[in-house]
């Protein structure tokens, strides 16, 4: 017979590996970082902002899926090392942007070895590595 407490037990949690399992990729991720002077997070923003060149940080916190309490300290410590610079827009003063600067884009051609460092931190097949990363996305696209 069933135990009624089945259902909290933490085997049965899916969030749990979820949870477990970000911690330790991104564990993974820090003595690269720290060689970069960069946090997950920094570097999460960056690539973003690698990309765009400039964004609305509404945009980016939408994009990585974090509210301003988190991405507001990120930035101003992007902006202190002289990465990025923050300003009001000149088209709508409530508009906060981000702007990577000439540092932040030197520091992008150092950042590429990460991706190459992190490239075996997985022990999954290409196929499954495709697999997690749908699967990853199809459960923050219902969230937002």
């Amino acid at each position: 017979m069933p135990d009624k407490y089945d259902a909290l037990k933490l085997e049965h949690q899916l969030c749990f590996p979820l949870y477990a399992a970000s911690h330790a990729v991104i564990k993974r991720y820090r003595p690269h970082l720290e060689a970069l002077d960069l946090t997950y997070t920094q570097y999460i923003a960056l690539m973003v902002i690698w990309q765009e060149k400039r964004i609305h940080v509404k945009a980016l916190g939408e994009r990585l899926f974090l509210d301003s309490g988190t991405l507001t300290p990120v930035l101003k410590s992007l902006e202190a090392k002289g990465y990025i610079t923050r300003a009001r827009s000149k088209e709508d003063e409530r508009v906060l942007m981000a702007e990577i600067t000439p540092s932040g884009e030197a520091l992008r051609d150092q950042a590429l070895s990460v991706p190459e460092s992190m490239a075996d931190c997985l022990p999954l097949s290409p196929q499954e590595s495709v697999t997690l990363y749908t699967l990853l996305y199809k459960i923050l696209a219902a969230q937002a």
